[in-house]
């Protein structure tokens, strides 16, 4: 039998240097969409998904994505002494139903160092990878499509949108064959082509489902990142 996906991975440690000065003295995570902070919208698409287990790898500065999800009793006590229980449903709606971990990392080093940390937690299966800044609105959502895609497989996933051409030199693009509509066998990534050197405008997206055999290749990675230093 194969193991399902129950862990979803958040990178939460960048510096968001694209969204200054917002994100000078606040996370970008926590910068709201509508009514939510964006990081939300990722955990509850997990959650919709059927995954419960969020690890959220934080940083320094990062301490207000920490305190969103955990329980705040004064602010429920305020709340339900006003009779304001809409409101109380809703900030407990989400704490109630998900299991939070947290990783430091000490240093922004990319996003394949912040996974790596995370294999303690993640252990020995198949895991998601969501990067909250990429807010996707699907039905059913994008992560469930791709765990359904997942277990057919038996194999990493990645979720890819068509960009215009001219853009396809601000993203990883993969060199690929349609299966079937929608899904792709990737053969190659390039990160970042040129658009004449491009293989397609196929690009990647932050939604990813990796197995664990990733860690050993990432840590392999880091080990000639320190050699060539």
């Amino acid at each position: 039998m194969k193991d399902s996906v129950r862990k979803a991975v958040f990178p939460a440690a960048g510096l968001g240097t694209r969204f200054l000065p917002a994100t000078k003295a606040q996370p970008k995570e926590m910068l709201p969409l509508v009514d939510k902070p964006i990081i939300q919208y990722g955990v509850e698409e997990a959650l919709a998904s059927g995954i419960s287990n969020m690890i959220l790898v934080t940083g320094r500065g990062k301490n207000a994505i920490e305190d969103h999800f955990d329980v705040s009793v004064e602010l429920e006590t305020f709340l339900e002494a006003r009779g304001k229980t809409q409101q109380l449903d809703e900030i407990r709606k989400i704490s109630n139903l998900i299991s939070v971990s947290y990783v430091r990392q000490g240093e922004a080093l990319g996003l394949g160092h912040a996974v790596l940390l995370t294999r303690m937690l993640v252990g020995d299966e198949p895991f998601a990878v969501i990067l909250a800044d990429d807010v996707i609105d699907g039905d059913p959502p994008a992560l469930r499509q791709m765990i359904d895609v997942f277990e057919e497989v038996d194999g990493p996933v990645l979720a890819i949108e068509e960009v215009p051409n001219e853009n396809v030199s601000s993203y990883g693009i993969i060199d690929a064959e349609e299966v079937r509509p929608g899904v792709y066998r990737i053969r190659d990534m390039v990160e970042k082509p040129p658009l004449d050197q491009a293989p397609s405008n196929l690009a990647i997206i932050g939604r990813y489902i990796l197995t664990p055999d990733i860690f050993p290749a990432l840590e392999e990675t880091a080990k000639e990142t320190d050699r060539t230093g």
